[in-house]
């Protein structure tokens, strides 16, 4: 059975997409983020919670103050990509459920009234934005470098504050000269699919 979803598509999507860890200097337009974010907003979360955060680094002193919280082997790449984005997980999103959830407005106190609850849900939620975002990215026609080799601390209190999480910094751009490794291995469909 094939996919609806055209195979050129797929291939920009997954097969032929890759984590990228050079870039040329072809600069990463407001334009093209406010598409990716336009397009993967409407990606599902539980009870329609909207807990991603992304800090766009552009500046050179805010890359500067970036690039000293990244792991050495991440420097270089984080340095001199087109675009840098800090994602993050907001652990106050319930103040926005009554918006976002307006059939149900009680879940706000019903469900998340207690910060070890939506911690966990802030957590969950916005790594499946951070992945939607990560496929926008190369819906765009980018290459996407996530990183999670980082100081999280110096992060979050460098650019965040303690109601936001990071979960990983993300290099975004036309990818450059050698950009890839060689794909590694994935597990089969027998490995991961259980029928019962």
């Amino acid at each position: 059975m094939s996919l609806v979803l055209d195979p050129a598509a797929q291939d920009l999507l997954f097969r032929e997409a890759r984590t990228a860890n050079t870039f040329t200097d072809e600069p990463v337009t407001d334009e093209q983020v406010q598409a990716i974010y336009d397009l993967v907003k409407f990606g599902p979360t539980a009870f329609n919670q909207s807990p991603l955060r992304v800090v766009l680094v552009r500046s050179a002193e805010g890359r500067e103050r970036l690039v000293q919280h990244m792991a050495e082997g991440n420097r270089p790449k984080t340095a001199t990509a087109p675009l840098v984005a800090i994602l993050a997980a907001d652990n106050e999103f319930h103040e926005e459920l009554p918006a976002l959830l307006p059939h149900f407005p009680q879940a706000k106190d019903l469900f998340f009234s207690e910060r070890p609850v939506r911690e966990s849900a802030a957590g969950l939620n916005a790594a499946l934005q951070a992945a939607y975002f990560i496929i926008g990215v190369r819906a765009a026609g980018l290459a996407a470098g996530p990183m999670t080799g980082y100081d999280a601390a110096g992060i979050q209190k460098e650019f965040l504050d303690d109601d936001h999480t990071p979960l990983m910094v993300v290099n975004i751009g036309k990818p450059g000269d050698d950009a890839w490794f060689p794909r590694s291995p994935r597990l089969s469909f027998d490995e991961v699919i259980t029928t019962v």
